[in-house]
């Protein structure tokens, strides 16, 4: 039930918090003041969307907060919406998404609105009521979870097949390519080197000419650095011998001259390697052309970019393997999800047949008692040709209020005053089997009077012996009814901006609230006493 609501700047509401009993609550007020805006900010709590006419204040935030208990547990939710129609919900202060707002509403409270009654007509809706009855909740989430599995296993092994027939249509040139990589027989560090052989092979002569004459100048030629680095040392170790610190300049100069002789030795071993081959040379350029047309038929800056696009081929023999693999397990995984869903949806239509035949009878039996003694009501359910989130089902309500009459969809034949009398027979279903803790009726008695307003005020407070019921009535013979009488009025204060408000009616307040409501806008005596009369046998 709910406890307790509180509403601040909403619409004509500056700040409501108002405290509610159990059982049956009556709703009235004048026309037009305000008891669907009041509606209207509770349906927030039940996930409905905000806009820019919901706020009193566009310079303030609009929140509603419903405290609710059912099963033993509170619930508390809180809805904030900001002048940039920024939402946001909380449950028990947590921060929560609007549809997890919705989904924990839906279990809390059920709001029918002045316009539910053409939801009779719609199939989705009539298919929802069903699978209330049946208590399918459950099953239809396991449904629904493989359907939406299924779903999204269908399009990965579309985009898997996609994948492996572009390698397919594309697989001749992908082999042609690594086969003119593999012929190459491409090797880290290959380019470098050919590159830096044929250049000292193109090179030869200069390179032997001058190596050659460097080894003449460190050793060979007279006057050579070596000879000239020995006489040195020789004079410098004869001066020693008079001046010992002379010494170690001898040491350093015998270092430069086994440092010259090494030198000198490799520059001959460099000298004696150099080969002039134009064989080499041609097989060099031949081996460099074949890298260099390669790097630029595949845009290679350079030799481990070209190495790395012939191991991308390579190893797209092996994409084309797991592609191929994965979708093997996508399909066999397939083939075990539709035969889910399928016994999902064959539990689903055998409960539904089930239960349409046992709905059914309760409606009739209902809605007869509500003045329409020969009506026949059936709940058809019907094989769809494709699988939906809802299972593969069309259900139908069939009616006539007639004996003589054919069975034909509720919309085309139902009255208003006969679709207000199937709807509460089909809400007070609902609150008894899908155990609905609040229900709210704005005008559901629309279209009907007398007798049959009557017998709908009964009703209604059979209901709120079972659920807390919200009834907004015109009519006397329902506002008469119920636990508790609440008046929604405006007030127009000092602003002179007119506030909607809500009070608790005690006993005197509400006899002359029903009179107003049987002798309209000027109270009578005959009212009043009328009004007395509808209290007392209630």
């Amino acid at each position: 039930m709910l406890e307790r609501l509180t509403i601040q700047n909403y619409a004509l509401i500056e700040s409501i918090d108002i405290e509610f009993p159990d059982g049956l609550i009556i709703l009235t007020g004048e026309t037009g003041a305000g008891k669907s805006v009041l509606l209207g900010a509770v349906s927030l709590l039940a996930g409905s969307k905000a806009d820019s006419a919901i706020f009193r204040s566009a310079d303030k935030n609009c929140v509603v907060e419903g405290v609710f208990s059912a099963n033993g547990k509170q619930t508390i939710i809180r809805r904030v919406v900001s002048p940039s129609l920024r939402s946001r919900a909380f449950i028990d202060d947590m921060p929560v998404s609007v549809a997890e707002l919705e989904k924990t509403a839906s279990s809390l409270l059920d709001i029918h609105s002045q316009h539910s009654n053409l939801m009779l007509g719609n199939q989705k809706f009539q298919l929802s009521a069903l699978d209330g009855f049946c208590a399918n909740t459950s099953l239809l989430e396991k449904y629904r979870s493989e359907y939406e599995a299924l779903k999204s296993l269908e399009k990965r092994n579309d985009e898997l097949e996609q994948q492996i027939a572009e390698y397919k249509r594309e697989a001749s040139q992908r082999l042609s390519e690594l086969n003119q990589l593999e012929e190459a027989q491409l090797v880290e560090g290959e380019l470098e080197q050919l590159e830096a052989e044929l250049r000292q092979l193109e090179n030869a002569q200069m390179l032997m000419e001058h190596s050659s004459a460097a080894l003449s100048l460190l050793e060979q030629a007279d006057g050579s650095v070596v000879n000239n680095l020995r006489e040195a040392l020789k004079n410098t170790q004869k001066c020693a011998e008079v001046v010992p610190t002379i010494e170690a300049l001898a040491k350093r100069i015998e270092s430069c001259r086994i440092e010259c002789k090494d030198i000198a030795a490799d520059i001959e071993k460099f000298s004696g390697s150099i080969i002039y081959s134009p064989s080499r040379i041609k097989q060099l350029e031949d081996r460099l052309g074949i890298i260099y047309s390669l790097m630029r038929r595949f845009s290679c800056a350079d030799m481990p970019a070209l190495i790395e696009f012939r191991d991308k081929l390579k190893n797209g023999e092996e994409d084309i393997g797991k592609l191929e693999m994965e979708r093997e397990a996508v399909i066999s995984e397939l083939a075990v999800r539709k035969q889910n869903r399928e016994q999902l949806a064959k539990k689903l239509t055998t409960n539904r047949k089930n239960g349409a035949a046992k709905m059914q009878e309760v409606l009739v039996r209902s809605i007869r008692n509500l003045e329409m003694p020969a009506a026949r009501f059936t709940i058809e359910v019907k094989p769809f040709d494709e699988y939906t989130p809802d299972g593969c089902d069309v259900v139908s309500f069939l009616f006539t209020a007639n004996p003589k009459e054919k069975e034909v969809e509720l919309n085309r034949v139902a009255s208003g005053g006969e679709l207000s009398r199937i709807m509460l027979c089909l809400k007070d279903i609902m609150a008894a089997y899908m155990q609905m803790p609040t229900l709210f009726f704005d005008e559901i008695d629309v279209g009907v009077s007398g007798s049959i307003a009557d017998k709908m005020g009964m009703k209604i407070v059979e209901m709120g012996g079972k659920t807390q019921v919200f009834a907004i009535t015109h009519l006397p013979q329902v506002a008469s009814k119920g636990k508790a009488h609440f008046l929604v009025y405006k007030e127009v204060g000092v602003s002179e901006r007119a506030t909607i408000c809500i009070k608790a009616l005690d006993s005197k307040e509400r006899v002359l609230e029903i009179a107003r409501l049987l002798s309209g806008e000027k109270t009578t005596p005959q009212a009043i006493a009328n009004a007395k009369v509808l209290l007392e046998n209630n």
